[in-house]
């Protein structure tokens, strides 16, 4: 039988521009005489749909399409994700469905039984899980159809200790058919090479594992879409981050043509006690470039702007953007102050030279020193503080947002992850944006990054990498001077934020009490700043956003 994966990005909810992929790659597929085609979970509507399923008229839409697609499912099997009804009243009425369509008829549906209720996602809150499950018979072959669920690895939840393949296995099904959409972070992808193969070999039957591609908001997936074979060996493994189709010769074993084979199965797991912020750090890149591309493309968005200060977290946010968009879509605002050092300038001016993207020179000094005179009366002779300071980067916040409005831009905001945690940020000022690129990234990943943007060439100046970080809101300021040194900090956030550990498990790790405790107490205390963050572009296992509902005014350090 020959298999062709489908490995596509979609846009949620745009039926018209899903629907034409699905078909263009059917009609690809039945030109290289395909007996089955292997769409991606939910493929129809896009994932993750969220609350559009609450709409009915959404719901029609979908189930519209899925009729337009089954009238191509003439000669071919067609294996689509699409949400579908469920008709017992005592559960939810909607179904996450793998639907079979062959000889322009529904022939089967398969339901997901693991429904995640954890970090981005929410299926239990849409989705009834199966309670049936039954072997998929195909042109005399038995398929074992499951959607997404031996990708995960969800734990001893009750509502997860059905698995859909012990209940199939013993039907002696000949091959795991998998429509998946498992997003990327950077240390998932080797986790879910690993769990497709221990699925593998604990049934001893093939696998195809259709992965979706492309990124909503904040949720990048990343494909690598695989075929392996029964004694755990990868027959093919396509692309990350782009769309492609493979297909595939099965006879028992698997074959594979037009895949791109990239990796083993057998690399080890990484490290999940550290972080280690070099590792990964080209899927990193390519997540943030998709990530930023997608979100422009599927809202209409043609230009971006970003305020350059001649630092590392807006250096490598307008290489990326310009990387991702070209860079004459992408305005550079240079805002110096009183405190704005030469070199800074200079740096800024030298980097959108380098990457060749326009730029203006916009001094604030002025600007402040008509605030500040209006505001004596009430400052009266207070001394210098963090008033004025953030009261610079509420006028660059206000000055951006300006052109942005003027000229059509979507402003990339620039913070990192451990601003973020810290509360090392202003609103209303440089938390502003439509889209966080280096949100999920801590300050050694930015670092990491911006050397791996200049492996080829210096795009990014040298000294903004070497010298040290500061917000030049006031006279000699370093980040140090706030913050503890990045390379102590960012591995405490790191056991906190990702890890889940506490204060006494972190201390424990050898680390100081008072200095676990001071950093702590600077993540929780500024959750309300984050709660009002735009979308930031998920990179880790715990990003800020969705994935983490902390409360705002909760206590949980002394």
């Amino acid at each position: 039988m020959r298999i062709v994966l489908a490995q596509q990005n979609y846009h949620i909810g745009n039926f018209e521009l899903n629907t034409q992929k699905i078909l263009d790659a059917i009609a690809t597929a039945k030109a290289q005489g395909a007996d089955l085609i292997v769409f991606p979970e939910l493929a129809i509507t896009g994932y993750p749909p969220r609350d559009f399923l609450e709409f009915e008229d959404f719901l029609n839409q979908a189930h519209a399409a899925l009729d337009t697609i089954r009238l191509a499912a003439d000669t071919i099997g067609v294996l689509v994700g699409c949400p579908t009804h469920n008709t017992d009243p005592k559960g939810k009425n909607l179904f996450n469905s793998a639907c079979l369509l062959y000889e322009q008829q529904l022939k089967a549906v398969v339901n997901k039984t693991l429904l995640p209720t954890y970090d981005i996602f929410d299926e239990y809150r849409y989705f009834e899980p199966a309670a049936t499950w039954d072997i998929v018979q195909f042109k005399g072959h038995r398929l074992a159809v499951t959607v997404c669920e031996d990708i995960w690895n969800l734990g001893d939840d009750p509502l997860y200790r059905i698995c859909p393949m012990d209940e199939l296995a013993p039907h002696k099904p000949e091959i795991i058919i998998n429509l998946s959409a498992s997003p990327f972070d950077y240390l998932h992808v080797a986790a879910r090479k690993s769990i497709v193969r221990q699925n593998v070999e604990k049934y001893g039957i093939p696998m195809i594992y259709c992965n979706a591609v492309g990124s909503q908001t904040e949720i990048v997936f990343d494909g690598g879409s695989m075929a392996v074979n029964a004694d755990g060996t990868l027959a093919a493994e396509l692309p990350y981050f782009t769309e492609a189709l493979a297909i595939a010769d099965w006879d028992g074993g698997l074959s594979f043509s037009g895949a791109c084979h990239i990796d083993g199965l057998n690399n080890p797991l990484p490290d999940m006690e550290a972080l280690h912020p070099e590792s990964n750090i080209a899927q990193i890149h390519q997540a943030l470039l998709l990530g930023i591309r997608d979100y422009f493309g599927k809202m209409g968005f043609k230009k971006a702007i970003v305020a350059s200060s001649g630092g590392i977290d807006s250096a490598v946010t307008l290489a990326l953007a310009c990387e991702a968009l070209g860079a004459e879509n992408v305005h550079a605002l240079l805002l110096p102050s009183h405190f704005s050092t030469a070199h800074s300038v200079d740096d800024a001016v030298q980097l959108s030279v380098n990457l060749g993207n326009p730029y203006d020179t916009i001094p604030i000094k002025g600007v402040f020193d008509a605030y500040t005179t209006a505001l004596s009366p009430v400052f009266k002779d207070l001394p210098f503080s963090l008033a004025e300071e953030n009261l610079q980067s509420r006028i660059r916040g206000g000055m951006v947002m300006a052109l942005a409005n003027k000229f059509g831009y979507i402003l990339l905001n620039t913070s990192n992850k451990s601003e973020l945690a810290t509360g090392y940020g202003t609103l209303y000022g440089d938390m502003a944006g439509g889209l966080g690129v280096l949100g999920d990234l801590y300050k050694l990943q930015v670092y990491a990054l911006a050397r791996y943007i200049n492996r080829d060439r210096e795009v990014i100046p040298e000294n903004i990498i070497t010298k040290a970080p500061s917000a030049e809101l006031r006279p000699g300021q370093k980040d140090s001077d706030s913050l503890p040194e990045y390379d102590v900090l960012d591995p405490i956030l790191y056991q906190y934020i990702e890890r889940r550990r506490g204060p006494r498990e972190i201390i424990l790790m050898g680390y100081d009490a008072s200095l676990v405790s001071r950093i702590l107490r600077l993540v929780n205390i500024n959750e309300y700043k984050r709660n009002q963050f735009c979308p930031i572009i998920r990179i880790s296992p715990k990003a800020f956003g969705v994935g983490r509902r902390m409360p705002i005014v909760g206590k949980y350090l002394a």
